[in-house]
């Protein structure tokens, strides 16, 4: 029996007993951890007070953007009638004027016209490039920024400026209105430079639109001037054709002996003499002595009477019309873009608390480490 409870139990497991002090070595006591942030209270205050001030002293002196802004969208026709009028007073020369009266209404002159053109062009104008550099190179605001730049750094800050002046659509549907907007560096210059701008593009798409008039209305007098040669050049042909088959013909009638008009079987004769010589010698004198061309083309006096139109029309360019319209005129920024302020230091002074409870929690456990 005593060999028996002597014998080793199978199975049975060896575990080593791990004394106390190696237990639970990596677990940290969340009053060792506030303990260890209390004792460095000083560190923390300190770094949040230090970025705190930071933040501060760069929030007040970072550079202030302010924005003006105005909302627009596309002319009603009274606000574009007196240039409707110089448009449609060129209407009868595009129109077509058939042999039985009725007349064929040119729409060629209606994109002029359209207050969704002329509007969607006012909008290319504002976020034209080239408008904008020339706008800025005209401005002291921006030639303060402009100053003693190199290449390089001078076309970063055109195309940072460009940013600043923008017509964004307000909506998604096709007659949404837009947004415009200039960002300068107050709001007295931002109100400022946003109206010059408008007053700017506005000059530039009244002449861009009577512009385009002048060039469809002489792109027509030169297509008139080109009809009529080929009329002018068709119709002499015509009558030099005419009068030598009349000679012709003179000549054969002489032949025959053919004085009084006769009544003959054929009409596809190429020299008819059933005239005789009295009316043949007649025709030809009468051919030979034409002067207006338009007795053989008529044609040729509806060009002549457009092309005597457009000597006596003039494009009035002191006319007063809109491209636009506002549905909010430009006021003054309330607030400011930039910089946020009170964001700034805010963050600022969270950014120095987290760091300064960084650096304690490092310092504990770096010090736990050791121990």
């Amino acid at each position: 029996m005593s060999g028996q409870n002597q014998a080793p139990i199978a199975n049975q497991q060896y575990s080593p007993q791990i004394p106390p002090s190696f237990q639970n070595n990596d677990e940290i006591d969340l009053r060792e951890l506030f303990k260890a942030l209390w004792d460095g209270k000083f560190i923390i205050i300190a770094t949040t007070v230090l970025f705190a001030v930071g933040a501060i002293l760069f929030a007040l002196n970072s550079q202030e953007w302010w924005s003006s802004k105005a909302k627009v969208s596309q002319a009603q026709l009274q606000d574009m009638s007196a240039y409707q009028q110089q448009v449609k007073q060129y209407q009868p020369v595009f129109d077509i004027y058939q042999e039985d009266g009725t007349v064929l209404v040119s729409n060629e002159l209606d994109d002029l016209v359209d207050t969704k053109v002329l509007f969607q062009r006012f909008v290319d104008a504002f976020n034209s490039s080239d408008n904008k550099r020339s706008f800025l190179d005209s401005s002291e605001e921006f030639k303060q920024f402009k100053v003693q730049l190199d290449a390089d750094l001078a076309r970063a800050l055109y195309a940072s400026w460009f940013s600043k002046i923008e017509a964004k659509k307000n909506g998604n549907g096709a007659n949404s209105p837009f947004d415009v907007s200039f960002q300068s560096v107050s709001k007295e210059s931002s109100y400022a430079l946003l109206n010059e701008y408008l007053a700017v593009i506005k000059r530039e798409t009244h002449q861009d639109a009577l512009n385009n008039l002048q060039a469809i209305v002489d792109a027509k007098r030169n297509e008139l001037i080109q009809q009529k040669r080929i009329l002018e050049t068709q119709a002499a042909n015509k009558l030099k054709v005419e009068a030598e088959r009349a000679k012709y013909a003179l000549e054969i009638a002489r032949a025959a002996n053919v004085t009084q008009p006769i009544q003959t079987n054929s009409d596809k004769e190429i020299f008819g003499i059933d005239l005789g010589t009295k009316a043949l010698a007649a025709k030809v004198k009468a051919l030979e002595s034409i002067e207006s061309l338009s007795v053989v083309e008529p044609r040729l006096q509806q060009i002549d009477a457009k092309l005597e139109m457009l000597k006596n029309l003039e494009i009035d360019r002191s006319i007063q019309f809109q491209t636009f319209r506002f549905l909010e005129n430009v006021e003054q920024p309330i607030t400011r873009d930039k910089p946020k302020r009170a964001l700034i230091a805010v963050l600022g002074t969270l950014l120095g608390g987290m760091l300064g409870v960084a650096i304690v929690l490092i310092r504990f456990a770096f010090r736990r480490e050791e121990d």
